[in-house]
């Protein structure tokens, strides 16, 4: 008997879940229907490709991983490799080269290579950079027939390291506090 009714029970908690989501059809469907008021609420679905040209992504949407560049195709990834160490599939390397500057050698960042194929979107990349070198961009559109072409290198050609103007700390005057004059013991 118990099975019976456990049963009926969950036939019927299935059809409110069937129910539930034929509303949510039954919006979408008769929203544009003459006197088809009765469904309130903005539906948000877009309607891509469609509406290619007019398409707007939410700002905190994950696309491919990026490396800004400024005006003067300069970048801030400094080669540390913390990118790499954090990608749990291995979508990025990071290939540096030891270059002596100023008679100083230090590490410089060659390639920045990015293989969208193997990405998760999961953002640890992102989150991770020190520098904050890496972003997310708003590209969605990935479809290729070669998978070598989801491969890219993510700093532009001749561009270099911006270098970070030192600010100097500001000077802060201390007013000079003159110390109290010592009385002379008096004689008595």
């Amino acid at each position: 008997m118990n099975n019976i009714l456990k049963y009926l029970g969950d036939l019927f908690k299935g059809i409110g879940t069937l129910w539930t989501g034929m509303k949510v059809t039954a919006k979408y469907f008769y929203k544009n229907m003459p006197g088809a008021r009765i469904f309130a609420g903005e539906i948000v679905t877009q309607q891509y490709p469609e509406n290619r040209k007019t398409l707007q992504m939410f700002d905190r949407f994950k696309g491919e991983v990026t490396m800004p560049h400024n005006a003067d195709n300069k970048h801030k990834c400094t080669g540390c490799g913390i990118c790499e160490m954090n990608c749990p599939n291995g979508s990025i390397e990071v290939l540096t080269s030891m270059q002596t500057v100023d008679g100083k050698k230090k590490k410089v960042l060659d390639k920045h290579i990015y293989h969208l194929s193997m990405c998760t979107f999961c953002g640890l990349c992102v989150k991770t950079c020190p520098s904050d070198a890496l972003a997310f961009g708003q590209g969605f559109e990935h479809a290729v027939f070669n998978r070598s072409a989801l491969t890219k290198v993510l700093n532009k050609p001749g561009s270099e390291l911006e270098k970070e103007e030192k600010k100097e700390a500001p000077k802060v005057e201390t007013p000079k506090v003159e110390a109290p004059k010592a009385e002379a013991p008096k004689a008595e």
